[in-house]
């Protein structure tokens, strides 16, 4: 349980910030910038959820903000090499099980949408320009985790989560636009 009695520490005004291991490291960190990252997508799923009608997909998408959550705090937590990345009791770590449960959205989802005969533009409607723009942001995210996995030992789920993320926002922009049928084509040329 997270108990916060007060908002400010004074803790990090010399640039530095505390990971769940009690460690600190500096703010401008691959680490703390994979933080920050998905805590940026996180918000973005936020804002996508106001332009969606309460039900299946808006739940999705707050079901995804806790799991988000959860991939700071493993972000937050530092392996040593070799770790397996089990969860524990004092260690949250993204699993198989949240990889799998974002991939069964993605099929359901796609499998009321007719194949691309073109890339799309982010746009369409109001709820699928909010879905790209935090699909935008979760690619952001995956290159920060990805920067950082080149450095330090990275939960493999970790990083397949949030790969599967960006591809659940982009089909669901296709669902929320008609289910593709006002999704905005785009015209390789068109304006040469």
């Amino acid at each position: 349980m997270v108990k916060l009695n007060k908002i400010y520490t004074r803790t990090g005004d010399d640039g530095t910030t505390g990971l769940v291991d009690g460690s600190r490291l500096e703010k401008h960190a691959l680490r703390m910038e994979a933080i920050g990252a998905v805590d940026e997508a996180n918000s973005m799923l936020g804002f996508a959820a106001l332009a969606l009608d309460k039900g299946e997909h808006a739940d999705a998408l707050f079901r995804i903000q806790n799991d988000l959550f959860d991939l700071g705090a493993d972000i937050a937590t530092p392996a040593e090499q070799g770790d397996d990345f089990a969860p524990s009791q004092m260690v949250l770590r993204i699993v198989a099980a949240q990889v799998d449960w974002l991939e069964a959205r993605i099929d359901e989802a796609n499998a009321r949408l007719q194949p691309l005969t073109s890339f799309v533009l982010p746009g369409g409607s109001e709820a699928a320009a909010r879905l790209h723009l935090a699909r935008a942001s979760s690619r952001r995210a995956e290159r920060s985790m990805t920067a950082l996995a080149g450095t330090a030992p990275t939960n493999p789920q970790a990083l397949a989560y949030i790969n599967r993320l960006s591809d659940y926002l982009f089909v669901l922009a296709r669902v929320a636009n008609a289910d593709g049928a006002d999704d905005v084509k785009w015209v390789p040329g068109a304006n040469r």
